[in-house]
């Protein structure tokens, strides 16, 4: 009975070595440097057991995004469970969300988003997942957020916004000396939070 367990789990730890290895690549080699060869020897596994799990290069970068998004939401539910909400509830929110989308795993994320963004075949197979990753994203903010925000009629556009502001310091820290930039801009976002909730938004962005 082991035996035949152990065989029925092989392939599932395969394949998260792979996704594993093309995740570990893509931060440090780039998406142009992302290769299946890299991908195969950083897993340690053949090029036959490549190919049976991921017939395309594109099907690997799938398998990839999805994961950066599980773990993702998984890090920002265990972030939240670490440090358990305070009185300010926004402030929270904000550093969960901030911690969460940094370091490595957002970095490998951002290298397939700038690529799929002149590769149609890659946009083609990555936009549904990216799709489902923002509904999850915003499932847990809310659940960050908590009420009264969380059932405002804003919330969602205010929600958005602050998750595009991540991205754009995230992406940006690289070339700045410290972080008296982004404490200045995230608490004049915290400021306005509220107000952004009670706002009715505009028809075409409600969901």
């Amino acid at each position: 009975m082991a035996e035949r367990a152990t065989r029925r789990t092989a392939p599932d730890e395969m394949r998260r070595r792979l996704v594993g290895a093309t995740v570990d690549c893509l931060v440090e080699y780039g998406f142009a440097g992302t290769t299946t060869q890299r991908v195969q020897t950083r897993a340690g596994v053949s090029r036959g057991a490549l190919l049976h799990h991921f017939p395309s290069k594109n099907d690997m970068f799938v398998a990839a995004i999805r994961h950066v998004a599980e773990q993702r939401a998984e890090r920002m539910r265990s972030l939240a469970a670490e440090q358990g909400p305070t009185s300010d509830r926004i402030a929270f929110a904000v550093t969960v969300l901030r911690q969460a989308m940094s370091g490595p795993l957002f970095l490998a994320g951002h290298e397939l988003w700038m690529a799929a963004r002149t590769d149609s075949a890659l946009f083609t197979v990555l936009a549904p997942y990216e799709r489902d990753a923002g509904r999850v994203l915003r499932e847990v903010g809310g659940e960050l957020f908590g009420p009264p925000y969380s059932g405002m009629p804003g919330f969602a556009v205010a929600f958005d916004s602050l998750v595009e502001l991540l991205r754009g310091l995230a992406m940006t820290s690289l070339l700045r000396n410290g972080s008296d930039m982004e404490e200045r801009v995230l608490t004049a976002w915290r400021s306005v939070f509220p107000e952004m909730c009670r706002a009715a938004p505009p028809p075409e962005s409600r969901r």
